[in-house]
């Protein structure tokens, strides 16, 4: 655990005044404002005009529709690029991403609310170290950070907020879901049965492969009449790896064309259809298609099977210390849910 985290953890102190976050005088004046409208009511109309800005409040903190808008928009731009012919389905993704995002948010300010009404004190020194570690980790140096902070619309002020808030999420994070967590051998085993499809493993075949590409109809057949003297010489006693090597126009020339162990889904349907077929130890006749001329040889097969526990043990370990992590998590968000004023809008 980093040393400020584990300064949040031992320091206590009296539990801070309940101020409003430091900003523009229109967001204290607007938060003060929304502030006791939750305790003392506002009329319909007020609320319906603050609201317009605001996505949601949480204590006295306001999440607003740019903030989630900036948050989000990584997912977003990732959405366009996925879903660039399918309008429909990328704003039903893209209101999804909204959505998730908002609760991210959410979620830090329940945690920030609880650190501040749990009393606890981030000392202005270490926030400074952590400062100026993340600046020479990340940007190299004050003049980079200040160039990266204006492209993006930030002040320096509101990038060591956010080192602040990350420090106090991380340490609160440490505090309330253990590190620690152990699974069981015997629900290790209960995952695995219990999912086995998780773990079949498609046919399998070992291969090397040359590849001869035909960049024009017209040196097709040059392309073809190489492809098969290849084929002659390795009939004669050449090694299919040293004309590979040699002659292959393949990424995986330099290995001999060695593709490894591969599933159907790995080749194009014209070479798959030949390899699944073949022995081991078998060699394939020249294959043409459009763009190339392939000769191919199946060295091992492997037929479909389920990968057995021992082989995945590690993973599946893995894979219930993350659910179970993620359990921990929910719980804690929602204890602090239920003792915070949380307001949607």
């Amino acid at each position: 655990m980093r040393p400020a985290c584990r300064y949040i953890l031992r320091t206590r102190l009296t539990p801070p005044r309940a101020l409003l976050a430091s900003g523009p005088v229109q967001t204290r004046l607007l938060r003060t404002i929304l502030t006791a409208g939750a305790t003392c009511g506002l009329s319909a109309a007020l609320h319906a005009q603050l609201a317009n800005g605001i996505k949601a409040i949480v204590h006295d903190s306001v999440i607003t529709y740019q903030e989630v808008e900036v948050y989000a928009s990584p997912a977003i731009e990732l959405l366009k690029r996925q879903f660039a012919r399918q309008p429909d389905e990328f704003r039903k993704k893209a209101a999804e991403a909204v959505s998730e995002n908002l609760e991210q948010l959410i979620e830090r300010q329940l945690i920030l609310h609880d650190f501040k009404a749990a009393g606890y004190n981030l000392p202005e020194p270490i926030i400074e170290d952590a400062v100026q570690e993340r600046i020479h980790a990340r940007f190299g140096d004050r003049a980079k950070l200040t160039k990266t902070l204006q492209a993006q619309g930030l002040t320096y002020e509101k990038f060591r907020q956010q080192v602040r808030d990350q420090i106090i999420i991380e340490a609160l994070r440490g505090k309330n879901i253990s590190s620690e967590i152990i699974v069981s051998p015997h629900k290790i085993e209960s995952h695995y049965l219990a999912n086995t499809n998780n773990f079949k493993v498609e046919e399998q075949v070992k291969l090397r492969m040359i590849v001869l590409n035909n960049t024009s109809e017209s040196e097709a057949p040059r392309v073809r009449r190489r492809a098969e003297e290849i084929l002659a010489k390795i009939k004669e006693g050449a090694t299919f790896t040293e004309m590979a090597a040699v002659n292959s126009e393949g990424a995986q020339r330099s290995v001999g064309g060695d593709w490894g162990w591969i599933d159907r889904s790995v080749l194009r349907k014209e070479l798959s259809d030949v390899a699944f077929t073949l022995k081991a130890g078998e060699m394939s006749g020249v294959i043409e298609t459009p763009g190339a001329c392939y000769l191919m040889l199946v060295e091992e097969k492997r037929p479909a099977h389920v990968k057995p526990l021992s082989e995945v043990r590690n993973e599946v370990e893995r894979i219930m210390i993350t659910q179970e992590r993620a359990r921990l998590e929910k719980q804690w968000i929602d204890r602090l849910k239920k003792k915070t004023f949380i307001r949607y809008f």
